[in-house]
């Protein structure tokens, strides 16, 4: 194996920025900024054994389907002014949120989901609009205060993006880079606007029984990056009278791609109920390790990821605080489960095609059992070890340069097999999504 860069290795001592954000600002009006995106994105689902989904006709009788079909076209326009000159600077954003079903039929779509938006009754919603962001901000020196609806991207609390529009949050955090090598956040929310929801809702759970809400969630992170090659981050969440959580990562790089390199990643997290207590006793640790080698064009993974408890591995509904390696179609994080995945990557830049990739993985889940699970707060008692397997294969391409640059195709298809009690079902999956941003100022 060829060995990294001496460099790359190097302790990074922590030090104060020499450059202030705020002492660069160019002003309200001159600094603003007009953008956005149109995404199309398209589902096709077929469940190869019992059926996984239900719809109502117009009449409201109730049926089993074996299919849904959801086509969306969402586009999202993006203003953001500049920030004010002075010790202190002001800005503002702004966007807003549009969604066009283009499949309407209710059996087809078989909502209420979470990817067409529909009535109670499962009548498809044909246009919607909303306030997807809309917040103000203040900064000092490279310290940011946002307040309002805004997206945030943490371990413990993070939008979703992988339906036609984002989920966002309402509340107020603080991000503070002064230094070259350490940040931190700090956030309070109290409302989720979720991906396909046009007013907002409180938090529950994922997994857990949903008419348990939390009327608050508070997180404090640092991200700390002790050597070139290492980069760790700690957080901490508060979800009130549902749980505490605990996150630490770390992420490490050895040796040049050009021949061989190493790429390993640490996820944990570790789970406890607080407060009211409202979803049971918890107690989960779970906790993911990676590998990944590069050669060149090639990339080859192998991640392994454990949960110990009686209970799912938990997080915020409508985002995507999940950051375990085995995350896919499944989370792979039933009580007590044990999963590996397999995964190659192969970047066609090296061949002369830039901008495309091709990747397929499989992962194997076994151990599922909850049955020492003593709460009410999860539906797991059924699980006696249950097991499930998925693999994926998919293609993306970006456009290089012109008109449509950045413009990103991806389809994929993902098969998910799965014992008679596993809570994802045996299901086939197509997906293809197409993102084509733009900038008007």
């Amino acid at each position: 194996m060829a060995q990294a860069e001496p460099v790359s290795q190097d302790f990074v001592p922590v030090s104060v920025k020499s450059t202030s954000a705020q002492s660069e600002a160019k002003g309200f009006i001159e600094g603003q900024s007009l953008s956005g995106s149109t995404r199309n994105w398209y589902a096709r689902e077929r469940a190869t054994r019992a059926p996984l989904w239900k719809y109502r006709k117009s009449d409201g009788s109730l049926h089993d389907t074996h299919s849904r079909d959801n086509w969306v076209q969402g586009t999202i326009l993006n203003y953001s002014s500049g920030f004010t000159e002075g010790a202190v600077g002001f800005a503002t954003e702004v966007a807003a949120y549009n969604a066009i079903a283009l499949e309407q039929g209710r059996a087809a779509v078989a909502g209420p989901n979470n990817r067409t938006l529909t009535h109670s009754d499962g009548d498809v919603i044909g246009q919607w609009s909303k306030m997807g962001l809309a917040n103000v901000k203040a900064r000092v020196s490279n310290t940011t205060l946002t307040a309002g609806r805004q997206s945030i991207d943490t371990p413990v609390i993070a939008y979703i993006g992988n339906r036609a529009l984002p989920s966002s949050f309402e509340g107020v955090t603080i991000r503070s880079e002064e230094f070259d090598n350490l940040a931190f956040d700090f956030g309070t929310f109290d409302r989720l606007s979720q991906r396909t929801e046009q007013g907002t809702s409180k938090f529950v759970a994922e997994y857990g029984d949903r008419a348990f809400e939390a009327d608050h969630v508070n997180i404090a992170g640092v991200n700390y990056q002790p050597l070139k090659s290492l980069k760790t981050s700690f957080y901490v969440s508060n979800v009130e009278d549902l749980w505490n959580q605990y996150y630490f990562g770390a992420n490490h790089e050895l040796g040049d791609s050009s021949v061989l390199s190493l790429t390993t990643g640490l996820n944990y997290y570790k789970t406890k109920d607080e407060g009211k207590s409202q979803l049971g006793e918890i107690d989960n640790d779970t906790y993911s390790l990676s590998f990944g080698l590069t050669h060149q064009a090639h990339n080859l993974s192998f991640s392994y990821q454990q949960v110990n408890g009686n209970e799912y591995f938990d997080y915020l509904h409508d985002t995507n605080a999940i950051y375990l390696a085995n995350s896919l179609l499944s989370d792979f994080n039933g009580p007590n489960e044990k999963s590996m995945q397999i995964a190659y990557v192969l970047n066609m830049a090296q061949y002369g095609v830039p901008g495309l990739k091709f990747n397929l993985y499989n992962a194997r889940g076994w151990g599922i059992d909850g049955t020492h699970y003593t709460g009410t707060g999860y539906d797991v008692k059924k699980l006696d070890d249950e097991n499930h397997y998925e693999w994926g294969i998919g293609t993306t391409y970006a456009v290089q340069s012109g008109s449509l640059k950045d413009t990103t195709i991806r389809a994929t298809y993902t098969a998910h097999r799965a014992s008679k009690n596993q809570g994802d079902g045996s299901l086939d999956e197509l997906r293809i999504v197409t993102t084509i941003p733009f900038n008007i100022l």
